[in-house]
Formats: structure tokens, C-alpha cells, sequence
């Protein structure tokens, strides 16, 4: 299928998802009334990942896992944040889609000496080895999307709260 009939069909407006090809597409799904969040594995998948993650509600759910990248969508509460994490072997790209946070980067745990205000279209790229923590600074949730390279987090991972994300961890 080209990416032309693919792009057509994916700016029609519906709430459910179709098989196109061998991948998954979905349009304008309203994910908290119809709950389509979950892990599409490393099929080929098109979405609105705009509304994908400005819907999820969970502080961090996976939403695909493939074998050299994973993508996963975040809702930090007001006052709350990721923490403080490290991760040696893996680059990771943070994109805001709302919400206002700090950005604190270092190479110490104790000394996160790089620090940036971002908000809604920022980016952040964090190179494997570098600790890092984001903080919403804001009176709503910030809702954001990673990339990882290579995954990060076991397939279909879904923790609702930072809570749960923290007893797995451990």
C-alpha cells in the first residue's frame, strides 16, 4: 500500500483501529473511552501520536517495542516527576506534547549540572550515560513520548502510577 492511501486513511476520522497491510493505524481513536494503548510490538504502525499521548493517563506505557527502539508514553502529575535515573547503554529522545517541566542532565547523580525550562514542542535528547530527571513544574499533567534506542523497558510494559514503575524496578 502507498504512503499516500496510507496518509488518506489516516486523516478520515473514526474511533477504532484497521489492519492496513501488516500494520496497525489509528485514527482519532479517543483512547480514555476506548482504551487502544498497548504494545503493537515491532509491526509497522501509524498513529496520531499527538493524541496517543495527550490521552494516556498512565505514567508510563509502552506503546511499541521493537528490537532496536521502543516508544513509550508518560503522564507525570503536577509536583511529580520521572526521577533521578541513569541509563548506560541506551539514547533517549523526550518529546513534550503539554505540560511545563525542568530538565536537569549530568554526569554525576548529585550533580545534575545541565537544567532547561521546557514546555509543549521541546525535545530532549539524552545520550546513554547520562543521568537525568524531569520534573513538571507545572498545575496540570505533563504528558511526553520517548523513544528508546535500544528498548529500555520489557514489551507491553504499563505502569500506572511512578509507584508501580518503582516497585518493578526494584
Amino acid at each position: 500500500m502507498t504512503a499516500d492511501i496510507v496518509s488518506k486513511r489516516v486523516k478520515d476520522t473514526y474511533t477504532d483501529t484497521d489492519t492496513i497491510a501488516r500494520g496497525i493505524v489509528m485514527r482519532n481513536c479517543n483512547l480514555g473511552e476506548h482504551p487502544k494503548i498497548r504494545d503493537y510490538g515491532s509491526e509497522p504502525f501509524v498513529f496520531n501520536i499527538r493524541h496517543a499521548t495527550n490521552m494516556n493517563r498512565n505514567f508510563r506505557t509502552t506503546l511499541w517495542t521493537g528490537q532496536d527502539m521502543q516508544l513509550t508514553l508518560m503522564c507525570i502529575p503536577a509536583c511529580g516527576d520521572i526521577g533521578v535515573e541513569i541509563h548506560p547503554d541506551v539514547d533517549q529522545f523526550i518529546r513534550v506534547e503539554s505540560g511545563k517541566a525542568k530538565v536537569y542532565m549530568g554526569s554525576c547523580r548529585n550533580h545534575l549540572q545541565e537544567q532547561a525550562w521546557v514546555d509543549e514542542n521541546f525535545a530532549i535528547l539524552i545520550p546513554a550515560g547520562t543521568w537525568h530527571n524531569i520534573v513538571n513544574v507545572g498545575v496540570c499533567p505533563l504528558k511526553l513520548y520517548s523513544l528508546y534506542a535500544p528498548p529500555q523497558h520489557p514489551y507491553g510494559t504499563l505502569h500506572c502510577t511512578k509507584e508501580d514503575a518503582e516497585r518493578e524496578e526494584h
